[in-house]
């Protein structure tokens, strides 16, 4: 892989995993309707998605570090309640510790509850991934429903759910969207945000929670393809190209969540759903023409 195939798959990566018009429904049209070689290796692509990771990391810095230490804390007061539990035997009166008593310890726990049904769902349907890779039908079909997802997301009427008024069930219905993201061409941010803006998220808070939630999806599916990273052949110069395009996917990946701001206060997802439904309406044209 070149230098400049590094700096421009860094882009799209940037620019796809975070603006709704999915990123992997793009690599499955790169690979068919262009015959291009997308598969970039495990390793390139596992530092694409740390550098959108970054991204998110840095543009909601404040959220993220009070997570972890929220994180944190419920895991020692989780260990000193089983503590309570073994050392108190026979007392009626123990006296546990709430695990859920501020706003960002219940929102870690939205997260954790999001990210179930989006494992389950990304696990059963993952052979059927690989193969809607191979054809440009299902990236095209789904391409066309992300544009009818997005329309629905600018109907979507002003909410004011945040944290504490957001439930489990909001949660899992959440995950399930992002669960269903995983077939190429169903944008994961258009879904997981249009999810929370029917359930009457805050607009701002939706974008928010999409791609903070994103983030044990994110690793947990780099992760489960990592274990193919043997079969790679990597040297120095690959090494460098990685960073490259980690760092390129960074830069325009938190341009991207930046814009996708003003997008979703805007309401204006529809010039994406026109932009999907012509991308999709071409790839689908082009299956059938092929036969």
């Amino acid at each position: 892989m070149s230098l400049l195939q590094s700096i421009l798959l860094g882009i799209l990566q940037g620019a796809t995993e975070f603006l709704p018009v999915s990123s992997s429904g793009h690599l499955a049209l790169l690979q068919n309707l262009f015959h291009m070689d997308a598969d970039v290796g495990v390793l390139f692509d596992a530092m694409l998605h740390l550098g959108t990771l970054i991204a998110v990391c840095i543009v909601f810095w404040k959220n993220f570090s009070n997570l972890v230490k929220a994180f944190v804390e419920m895991i020692r007061d989780l260990f000193t309640n089983i503590s309570i539990f073994f050392t108190s035997r026979g007392q009626a009166d123990k006296h546990y510790i709430d695990l859920v008593d501020t706003a960002y310890k219940k929102f870690v726990v939205l997260i954790i509850i999001t990210s179930i049904p989006t494992a389950v769902i990304a696990l059963i349907v993952y052979p059927v991934v690989k193969m809607a890779q191979s054809n440009l039908l299902i990236p095209g079909v789904c391409l066309v429903i992300t544009a009818i997802i997005l329309l629905i997301s600018d109907s979507a009427r002003p909410g004011k759910k945040k944290v504490r008024r957001t439930t489990y069930k909001d949660a899992a219905i959440v995950g399930v969207a992002q669960g269903i993201a995983v077939l190429p061409g169903i944008s994961r941010s258009g879904s997981t945000i249009t999810a929370c803006l029917m359930l009457g998220f805050d607009r701002t808070f939706a974008v928010k929670y999409s791609f903070l939630a994103s983030l044990p999806a994110i690793i947990g599916a780099n992760l489960f393809e990592l274990r193919h990273i043997g079969s790679d052949v990597i040297t120095g110069a690959v090494v460098g190209n990685c960073f490259v395009g980690m760092i390129v996917a960074g830069i325009v990946g938190y341009i991207s969540i930046k814009a996708m701001l003003y997008f979703v206060q805007s309401k204006k997802f529809s010039y994406f759903a026109y932009y999907c439904a012509i991308i999709g309406i071409i790839a689908i044209i082009a299956y059938f023409i092929a036969g």
